[in-house]
């Protein structure tokens, strides 16, 4: 395991382009498939990707495009049609702006939705602080075009939605009104993401290429336990580099041994056992009938109570080693709480045993 960290002020892509040449060059590693978000995998850092691979490495790469290609594809003459998603929710089409590349469209029906609540949401929510305004204009409290549109840019700013409404301001006045083709054309849209990668179909089929993607989420979900979650990664007390950077590396193993605890521990908490195989990698991960069994009882098959796995962190954590000294003596004993039902088994899933007291008496 390695970790490389970097200055705070350095950009996710540069980071990249330094991490691929440390894979390179201090690992020997010259074939494997790099994955990122689009905010990482830019297309500069493509570029440079390429160059690399013409060195002698074979590097590929998974990642998505932005709003603005996809709106492109989706285009009249484009080769993203709704039609595409009649029968399946993932779909490989091409176009001339990606050569030798591999487009996978994706509609994913739950995002879809999600995404129309919470635009309606965030429209009618503008839509009444900008009814607000109105009233003060109609009224003469706010007056001014440019005060008017001051006003106007917090609720645009706040809710995120401008590009849905035409406004007209002047100096006694302001109206607005939804911008419904523009409205229709970002529905349009909802819950479909594009994929690129330069993997061939023989390494990757499609859906293989769309899980190697989501997999990204188990990658936040490692740094958000690693920050916050279980290991508090910050405040940072050090000051030296390479204490901060020994620091981040026990944080790192750290978050190691919490990946293997949380599996051997799933019996004992909410975690599913046995997921079910995904047939559609588009759609939302689907929970086990014996995971639903355990989270509407809260208890295992023999009777013994599920808990979270901080809970059962803190449980263990009151397994204490205390030691005693008899009064006006130099007698001392150690002796341990006695571990209950739910702490034996941890141990033993860890196949690790609950240490012995040591006795220690002194005269």
């Amino acid at each position: 395991m390695a970790v490389r960290v970097f200055a705070g002020d350095t950009a996710d892509p540069v980071a990249f382009t330094d991490i691929v040449e440390v894979i390179r060059t201090g690992f020997g590693l010259d074939r494997l498939v790099l994955v990122g978000d689009r905010g990482m995998i830019t297309a500069a850092r493509i570029a440079a990707i390429k160059e690399l691979n013409d060195t002698g490495t074979d590097f590929g790469w998974i990642t998505a495009l932005r709003a603005p290609a996809i709106t492109k594809l989706a285009a009249d003459d484009g080769p993203l049609q709704m039609s595409l998603f009649d029968t399946h929710d993932l779909a490989e089409i091409t176009h001339p702006d990606y050569p030798h590349e591999r487009l996978i469209a994706c509609r994913n029906p739950a995002l879809a939705a999600e995404r129309a609540r919470k635009r309606n949401e965030l429209l009618a929510a503008t839509e009444t602080a900008l009814a607000r305004i109105a009233e003060r204009v109609e009224r003469g409290s706010l007056a001014g075009a440019g005060k008017i549109g001051e006003a106007v840019g917090q609720i645009v700013n706040k809710y995120k939605v401008s590009k849905h409404f035409h406004r007209t301001i002047t100096d006694t006045s302001f109206a607005y009104e939804r911008d419904h083709a523009a409205i229709t054309a970002e529905a349009a849209l909802d819950g479909i993401y594009v994929l690129r990668t330069s993997v061939p179909a023989t390494d990757l089929d499609a859906p293989a290429v769309v899980t190697g993607y989501k997999n990204l989420a188990y990658v936040e979900r490692d740094f958000r336990s690693i920050k916050t979650d279980d290991l508090d990664l910050r405040p940072i007390h050090h000051r030296l580099s390479e204490r901060v950077k020994a620091h981040v590396l026990i944080c790192l193993l750290a978050c190691y041994v919490t990946w293997h605890l949380r599996k051997a521990w799933a019996p004992l908490t909410y975690t599913d056992e046995h997921p079910p195989t995904r047939d559609n990698p588009v759609a939302p991960a689907q929970r086990s009938p014996h995971a639903h069994t355990k989270a509407s009882r809260h208890q295992t098959t023999d009777a013994t109570p599920l808990r979270s796995f901080r809970a059962l962190l803190d449980h263990l954590a009151t397994l204490t080693r205390n030691r005693i000294r008899y009064q006006d003596t130099n007698i001392e004993i150690e002796t341990l709480t006695e571990p209950t039902h739910d702490q034996r088994r941890a141990f033993d899933l860890i196949k690790a045993t609950i240490p012995s007291p040591s006795r220690r008496s002194q005269t």
